[in-house]
């Protein structure tokens, strides 16, 4: 029978899809007529979860770490192999340690810099080859690149998503010659588990009243920008951060 779902037929990769923004991202893609890859480094038991959700017949989860290119070149030939071709890629996945300047590691400094700077390049690398012209890449940065409210303990985290954003303009210079459409989503403080972990009441409603709006985002409010950009509707926006914040910045 003929779908009128606006992306069936489309295969997406969702790295960090086992839970909070990933997982919103995959629903929604799934929900919109796609058959979806829930890549997951770690919870083997929420990432079965979520293909449950959306039908084993339309989604797979494959474990595979962000941050290593062997573990990138699995995720992507595993990918081909069982759906026969990728569309849509989205490097949701990320780590976030926090520490002011005098106690930032080498090894956190190269940590997140592993995950959250050289896999989404790799993992664009070795996808581009198998993407057809129309095909998206999404990349994930952070308000916090344009907030005045950052911290100092966001050092680390966010010198990697300003490597983020400039990767998304020049990839998109690049990835141009093949028809490859390549954006950026940077999420203000959303409700997810890693930003509400450790975080007190006082501390939630202070962050909530940073924004216009008065509340936190939702996973749900993300994961629509980013099917968006996905789909038609986005055919001629490319190289561009979308902050996704409620006016917070």
């Amino acid at each position: 029978m003929f779908s009128t779902k606006p992306l069936s037929g489309k295969v997406a990769l969702v790295t960090g899809a086992s839970r909070g923004i990933g997982k919103a991202i995959a629903l929604k893609l799934a929900s919109d007529g796609a058959k979806v890859v829930i890549n997951f480094s770690g919870n083997q038991a929420a990432a079965d979860a979520v293909v449950e959700e959306i039908g084993s017949s339309s989604s797979i989860a494959i474990k595979a770490n962000a941050g290593s290119v062997s573990e990138i070149t699995t995720l992507i030939d595993s990918t081909i192999s069982h759906f026969g071709k990728l569309d849509i890629l989205v490097a949701c996945a990320g780590i976030m340690p926090l520490n002011e300047l005098e106690k930032v590691t080498e090894e956190e400094f190269d940590n997140v810099f592993n995950v959250n700077v050289k896999g989404p390049l790799f993992l664009a690398q070795k996808a581009a080859p198998h993407m057809a012209p129309g095909s998206r890449i999404i990349l994930f940065s952070t308000t916090l690149c344009a907030a005045s409210t950052v911290t100092p303990n966001y050092l680390a985290y966010v010198s990697s998503k300003g490597a983020v954003e400039q990767m998304t303009r020049v990839l998109s210079k690049d990835l141009a010659r093949k028809g490859i459409m390549v954006n950026c989503v940077a999420p203000g403080p959303t409700g997810t588990e890693l930003f509400m972990k450790g975080k007190s009441e006082q501390l939630l409603k202070m962050i909530a009243g940073f924004n216009p709006q008065g509340r936190i985002g939702q996973p749900e409010e993300i994961a629509g920008v980013v099917v968006f950009l996905a789909g038609e509707s986005a055919s001629w926006v490319t190289g561009q951060t979308m902050r996704v914040n409620g006016g917070v910045a």
